[in-house]
């Protein structure tokens, strides 16, 4: 069932979200050669409990890090580790924060140094394909809508889209209804109503879409070790448009 939130809980929500937000800015400025996604995670545990918020993934199903870290083929549900970022590398920090029980979803890639330009290209790709699909998050719209615009413009550049992992509804649980793919037809899906809150968060390969987990049960990987990219927002459907809660 997809529940409508009221004004007053997207308010929340974005309080949330706005918090996310400046986390990842303090991200941005920390990650670079020599420094480990442990420490980053480390970072973000004391940054949130400073300002009264707690890392919803910490604890979820087992997981043990407020952070998800996925470098270069890693595609999602990396665990943070103490080995050092090197020059070139591509890593993605994804959260999800809890502030006063609602919650905000939000990943985002980062160069590590100076990138090259076939990963330059394809961060800046990923990163304008969630909004090429957040375009499309208007009422009256469906679900796919947004997949389809997402996929368009990915394939459209050469990349393939991840279709194993997707965005959802979320409110004051983690995942709710409905699905969000990245890919598929136009038309198709829930009709968009005012009060549904999403994330879209598109996940774009150089190679082939399909993912593999490691042993560990978590990490997702390129099958053919091609680097990943992930950019994601959750946004509030309002008659005013898509209102992103994860920006600043």
């Amino acid at each position: 069932m997809i529940i409508i939130k009221t004004p007053e809980e997207i308010e929340k929500m974005r309080a949330a979200g706005r918090l996310l937000a400046s986390c990842h800015q303090e991200i941005k400025k920390r990650i670079k050669p020599g420094v480990t996604t442990w420490e980053i995670d480390q970072f973000v545990e004391k940054y949130l409990e400073e300002h009264g918020a707690v890392p919803e993934q910490k604890g979820y199903h087992g997981y043990e890090y407020a952070t998800c870290a996925s470098v270069n083929d890693v595609i999602c549900h990396g665990f943070p580790k103490k080995e050092p970022l090197k020059e070139g590398d591509i890593v993605t920090i994804d959260m999800v924060v809890n502030l006063d029980g609602w919650l905000a979803d939000s990943a985002w890639s980062y160069p590590v140094g100076t990138v090259s330009p076939e990963a330059q290209a394809l961060l800046e790709t990923t990163e304008e394909s969630l909004y090429r699909g957040i375009e499309k998050a208007v009422i009256g719209n469906r679900i796919g809508d947004i997949s389809n615009a997402i996929q368009t413009f990915a394939e459209g550049r050469g990349y393939s889209v991840v279709r194993q992992f997707i965005g959802h509804g979320i409110g004051s649980e983690m995942h709710e209804a409905p699905e969000v793919p990245h890919y598929g037809p136009a038309g198709k899906g829930p009709r968009l109503k005012e009060g549904m809150v999403l994330t879209i968060e598109p996940m774009l390969n150089i190679g082939r879409y399909e993912a593999k987990v490691d042993a560990d049960g978590w990490t997702a990987r390129t099958v053919d070790g091609s680097l990943s990219a992930q950019y994601e927002h959750t946004l509030a459907i309002t008659k005013d448009g898509p209102l992103i809660l994860t920006k600043l």
